[in-house]
């Protein structure tokens, strides 16, 4: 239980190592903001050279005025202290709010990238791929990315550009004592890169323990009904110790490591002051140096191994940045559905619908057909009906009707022309679809029925309502056509919900008319509304109706009947009861557990009636 909820979380904490073509990569997204850029770099130099002055400062007051008893010096140095006090804060100031809103910007530019891609990807991506893992790259893995942008990278030149002054000045007043001073950094180095790589390692194990213990616990309260029902509680808790000891090992771990490495790095910084104090005190004693010198060189000294800290403790940061770029470009580069040809109308103003010898299946590399040899034409303002069991390929007559996918042999045709040369666009707009699971977004009914389409008025959007007799239940809701719909149309019932996806799909006047499995979560009131709109919309238009309920397609024009991906029966309703195949079989056992269910309620209902006369 536990085990198969992590698989597919893990991926988002594998270690990456620093790959320079995903920085070149990243670094181009601050070309639109070159002179932001500048700005940032010169106020981080400014910044780290005015905290460092005061130092420097300390050794011209030490050995220009206070040895000397020149107090009155002392006020113009003061001055200056506070002056390069000020102009550190306002640098950071400023620094502060340029990183902060270019690492904003190109933020923005960053996700509003990755939408517009997602929204050109190939249904198939989004088949394959979890909604949590493609939320993770717009959310989590742009975050990761924000933080390398206005943290990482600023905080790495902040420290070395700190460094670089530091020892810019100690070098100004003597480098004999700057490199005693630097002795230190290779043992530093050494144990700081052996340390942190111990304590990465750590870092990634506790990750890894953390996303499974989060998705152990995802499914546990995604399933406390289950949990409960079946009284599981005492089965989870033990499992859920199991999933938390090896986290807190490698919690345990990564702190050992690091209150290793602050303390031994703060150790080695007293060890390079006490070196600075050794060597310096025999440097005065011997007059090579002044006593001002010594006490700016203690000063820097205290401050050169922060920055050294610093450095090494982004090193988590960049790899994560690493890994999240990876896979937001991994996204990026994932290819686009194909736009099509540049047909936008047809030759004839028809709507015929033909498939010619049609082979699919989803999988390229799978060896079963989902279609095999499909063959069918439904004429200009005729209407189809897909019949057959699930898994036998109706949906996927409608999906590559609509380019969703694309076929491995044969051919489709809309208005005469092959899908693949229509413009995508243009071909999806030419067809009106009405799904069983109907997808409403947060705002208000109105705007669920126009989809942001402002062409499609207040006036049109009330008529298409009346023509589905959508208008009656929206007529009773508190503020009609601008009641708030919550996500996903849980305030509605599952009728009402499909009566606003009938509006929906005529508001954009489609030539083309699809019915999938339209009526199935429909109660038998809301059917009866809807069946006469159906029909004259069907009457209208090319129509490709799949439905469970026979009732509703037994007056289509054309009956197909689909078994493993093959066209087994073709025809009318009363030519296909007739043949007594596969169709006939269905027919009896729907009308069959209809008479059983009418006669568990005591009613009485007559023998299964005879097919309504053709064209009825």
């Amino acid at each position: 239980m536990s085990q198969s909820g992590s698989l597919g979380t893990e991926e988002e904490v594998e270690e990456r190592p620093v790959q320079l073509a995903l920085v070149s990569r990243l670094v181009g997204y601050l070309r639109h903001y070159k002179a932001r850029v500048a700005a940032s770099l010169c106020l981080i130099l400014i910044s780290a050279t005015a905290s460092q002055v005061g130092p420097r400062l300390t050794q011209i007051g030490v050995d220009e005025h206070i040895l000397i008893g020149d107090l009155d010096g002392l006020y113009g140095l003061i001055g200056l202290y506070f002056l390069s006090i000020i102009v550190q804060y306002v640098a950071q100031y400023g620094q502060t709010r340029v990183t902060e809103l270019t690492g904003q910007y190109v933020m923005r530019d960053l996700r509003r990238q990755i939408f517009m891609h997602l929204q050109r990807l190939p249904l198939q991506y989004f088949d394959r791929t979890p909604v949590g893992r493609t939320m993770t790259r717009t959310t989590n893995d742009v975050e990761a990315l924000n933080e390398f942008f206005t943290e990482g990278v600023v905080s790495v030149f902040m420290d070395l550009f700190t460094l670089v002054a530091i020892i810019a000045f100690m070098a100004d007043m003597d480098w004999h004592l700057t490199l005693a001073s630097c002795t230190m950094i290779p043992i530093l180095a050494l144990a700081t890169f052996y340390l942190q790589n111990r304590a990465m390692g750590a870092y990634r194990e506790l990750r890894r323990r953390l996303a499974r213990l989060n998705a152990y616990l995802q499914e546990n309260i995604t399933g406390m009904e289950v949990v409960q029902l079946f009284g599981r509680q005492r089965q989870n808790l033990a499992e859920f110790d199991d999933e938390h000891l090896p986290y807190r090992r490698a919690e345990d771990r990564e702190i050992h490591y690091y209150a290793i490495f602050f303390p031994f790095t703060e150790f080695m910084g007293t060890v390079g002051m006490a070196v600075v104090v050794w060597y310096g005190a025999s440097s005065v004693l011997e007059q090579r140096i002044d006593l001002g010198v010594l006490v700016a060189f203690l000063q820097y000294v205290r401050r050169f191994f922060r920055p050294i800290m610093d450095i090494s403790d982004r090193y988590a940061l960049l790899q994560s940045a690493m890994a999240a770029s990876e896979r937001i470009f991994e996204l990026l580069d994932h290819p686009t559905e194909a736009r099509g040809g540049q047909i936008n109308e047809a030759a004839e103003d028809e709507m015929a619908i033909e498939f010619d010898h049609v082979f699919f299946k989803y999988d390229p590399d799978g060896a079963d057909w989902i279609l095999e040899d499909v063959s069918f034409r439904v004429e200009s303002g005729h209407s189809l009906a897909l019949v057959g069991a699930t898994g036998s390929g109706k949906t996927t007559i409608v999906n590559l009707l609509c380019r969703f996918y694309e076929i491995q042999q044969g051919t489709v045709r809309v208005d005469g022309v092959d899908v693949r040369d229509w413009d995508l666009h243009a071909l999806r707009r030419r067809i009106g679809i009405v799904q069983q699971d109907v997808f409403l977004f947060t705002g208000n009914v109105a705007d669920n029925i126009r989809l942001g389409e402002k062409q499609i008025e207040t006036a049109q959007v009330e008529q298409v309502a009346r023509y589905v007799n959508a208008d009656g239940f929206v007529g009773r809701l508190p503020n009609g056509f601008n009641q708030q719909v919550a996500e996903g149309g849980a305030s509605l019932s599952s009728g009402q919900r499909q009566l606003l996806s009938f509006a929906r799909a005529l508001a954009f006047d489609p030539h083309i008319l699809v019915l999938d499995e339209a009526t199935s979560n429909i109660d038998t009131e809301t059917e009866q509304l809807i069946q006469d709109a159906m029909s004259r919309l069907m009457r209208e238009r090319t129509s490709v109706v799949i439905a469970h309920r026979l009732s509703t397609i037994r007056n289509a024009d054309q009956i197909l009947v689909l078994h493993h991906g093959r066209v087994r029966e073709e025809g009318r309703h009363d030519d296909l009861i007739r043949q007594d195949g596969i169709y006939a079989r269905l027919y009896r056992l729907h009308y069959g557990a209809n008479q059983n269910a009418a006669a568990e309620l005591g009613t009485t209902t007559p023998q299964a009636p005879p097919p309504p006369p053709a064209g009825s």
